[in-house]
C-alpha cells in the first residue's frame, strides 16, 4: 500500500474531532455557506460535468449512468436546495433521546454523538460530493470521499466549492476530504484502515456495494439493488393506479426507487392490463409477462425468472398475474431486495396486510416508489439507503450519521456502598 490514502485520512479524523467540537449554528452556517458557494460557482460545475459527460459518452457508459452523472441548473439548484433543508433541520448532537432517574438519584440518559470519519465510495452521482459533506458535518463528522473516475472533474469541482466554504468558516479543508486519485489499489487502502475510518457507506451498482463488502475492515452499510415493486390489488383504483406505475417506471428508470416489477390481481387484470401496457409502450417501456400477462396483452414479452429478480435500472419492467394477496407477498419475499414496495388498494385492510407483510425498508399505500428519497421523506438528502437493518434502515440522514451513547449524572453515588471507608 502506498500509504497515500491513509494520509488523506488521518488529516480527515483529526479534522472530524474540530466539527464534532463546533455548536449547531456554527454547522448550520458552514452548510448553508457550501450551499452558496455550490450556486455562485455553478459555471466551474457545469463545465467541468459537460467535460465528464464528453468523456462518459466516448467511452460508451449506458443510459443509466449517464443520467445519474448529469447536471444541469436544475440539479444544481435541487442540490443546493438540498444542503439549506439539511442546515436547517435540529442539530442532532447532543440530543438527549432517553432519561430516567433511577431510586437513589442517579440520572440516565442516552445523547447522540458524531460517529467520526466517514468514507463514501461511490459512482457517476457527483451530487453524492455536496449531500454526502453536509450529511456529515451537521451531524459532527468529517468525510472522506472516492468517487468514481467516470465523475472526476466533477466532483473535483464540487469538492473545491466545499473547502472554500470551510476555509471561510476557519475550518480545516480536511473536513471534506477527497482521493483524487481513482486507481482501485486507494479503494483497497481505504477499506482495511479500521483504526480511522468509523463507517465506510458505498452507492452505486451491485458489483461495487459487494466489492467494498467483501474486502472491508471497517463497518459497511450495505444496498446491493433495488428491486422494487408496485402490486395492483383487486380493489385498486385503476387512475391512481396507472399514475403509480407511469411516474414509478418511466420518470426516472435509472435510480433505485423506479419500480422493477408489477404485480396484478387477477380480478382486476383484464381491466388494468391492456391500458396499463399501452401507457408503458408508449413511453419507450419494455414489457416482460407471465403466461397470464401475455394472454391478456400478446405484445408483451415472455418474463423468466431472472427477469424478476433483475434491477434493470432501464425502461424495462417485469409484469406477472397473481391469485391474490398472498402469492403477491410471496413473491416480493423471493425476488425483492428489501428497498421499496408499493400497494395500490382501496380496501383499508388490504393495505395492512401488505404493510405488515413485507419488511422492506418503506412501503407505499397509494403512492409512487418514487417518494423512497431522503429529500423527499424529510431529511434534506440521504447519504444513501440502507437495506442492511443494521444501525440505519431506509434512506439515511444525518441523524444516521450520529450514534447514541450513555451518560451517566449522580453526586457521589457508587455502585457498592459496603465498600466504603
Amino acid at each position: 500500500m502506498s500509504g497515500y490514502v491513509r494520509h488523506l485520512a488521518e488529516r480527515a479524523r483529526e479534522a472530524a474531532l474540530h466539527i464534532a467540537r463546533l455548536d449547531g449554528d456554527a454547522r448550520r452556517r458552514l452548510i448553508e455557506r457550501m450551499a452558496d458557494t455550490l450556486s455562485l460557482r455553478r459555471g466551474d460545475v457545469l463545465a467541468a460535468n459537460a467535460e465528464d459527460m464528453e468523456r462518459a459518452r466516448s467511452e460508451g457508459l449506458g443510459a443509466a449512468l449517464l443520467d445519474r452523472l448529469k447536471l444541469d441548473d436544475a440539479r444544481i439548484d435541487a442540490l443546493t436546495r438540498g444542503l439549506r433543508e439539511v442546515a436547517a433541520q435540529p442539530d442532532p448532537l447532543g440530543q438527549v433521546t432517553r432519561r430516567e432517574v433511577r431510586a437513589d438519584g442517579v440520572v440516565i440518559e442516552r445523547q447522540r454523538i458524531a460517529l467520526g470519519l466517514i468514507a463514501m465510495i461511490y459512482e457517476a452521482r457527483p451530487n453524492v460530493t455536496a449531500d454526502a459533506a453536509a450529511l456529515c458535518l451537521k451531524a459532527g463528522n468529517a468525510v472522506l470521499l472516492r468517487g468514481g473516475s467516470e465523475a472526476c472533474a466533477s466532483n473535483a469541482a464540487i469538492a473545491a466549492c466545499l473547502h472554500a466554504a470551510l476555509r471561510e468558516e476557519g475550518l480545516p479543508e480536511a473536513a471534506v476530504s477527497q482521493v483524487a486519485d481513482p486507481a482501485r489499489e486507494h479503494v483497497l487502502e481505504l477499506l482495511q484502515l479500521s483504526d480511522l475510518i468509523d463507517l465506510a457507506i458505498p452507492r452505486g451498482g451491485e458489483s461495487l456495494i459487494r466489492f467494498v463488502a467483501e474486502h472491508a475492515r471497517v463497518p459497511v452499510i450495505k444496498h446491493y439493488k433495488g428491486v422494487c415493486h408496485l402490486y395492483v390489488d383487486r380493489a385498486a383504483d385503476i387512475d391512481k393506479a396507472l399514475d403509480l406505475l407511469i411516474d414509478g417506471k418511466a420518470s426516472r428508470p435509472g435510480v433505485c426507487n423506479a419500480l422493477e416489477t408489477l404485480l396484478v390481481h387477477r380480478d382486476i387484470a383484464s381491466r388494468f392490463l391492456p391500458d396499463a401496457i399501452a401507457r408503458l409502450t408508449a413511453r419507450g417501456v419494455e414489457v416482460r409477462g407471465c403466461e397470464r400477462t401475455r394472454a391478456l396483452v400478446p405484445q408483451a414479452n415472455a418474463a423468466g425468472e431472472a427477469d424478476y429478480a433483475a434491477e434493470y435500472l432501464d425502461l424495462v419492467i417485469a409484469v406477472r398475474v397473481v391469485d391474490d394477496l398472498d402469492e403477491a407477498l410471496a413473491h416480493i419475499g423471493r425476488f425483492g431486495s428489501d428497498h421499496t414496495e408499493v400497494i395500490a388498494t382501496e380496501d383499508a385492510a388490504a393495505a395492512e396486510a401488505f404493510v405488515r407483510g413485507t419488511r422492506s425498508s418503506a412501503v407505499m399505500v397509494n403512492a409512487s416508489s418514487r417518494f423512497n428519497d431522503g429529500g423527499q421523506l424529510g431529511l434534506g438528502a440521504e447519504i444513501g439507503i440502507s437495506t442492511t437493518r443494521l444501525h440505519a434502515y431506509g434512506p439515511m440522514g444525518a441523524e444516521s450519521l450520529t450514534i447514541e451513547r450513555f451518560v451517566v449524572r449522580g453526586e457521589g453515588q457508587v455502585r457498592h456502598p459496603e465498600s466504603r471507608g
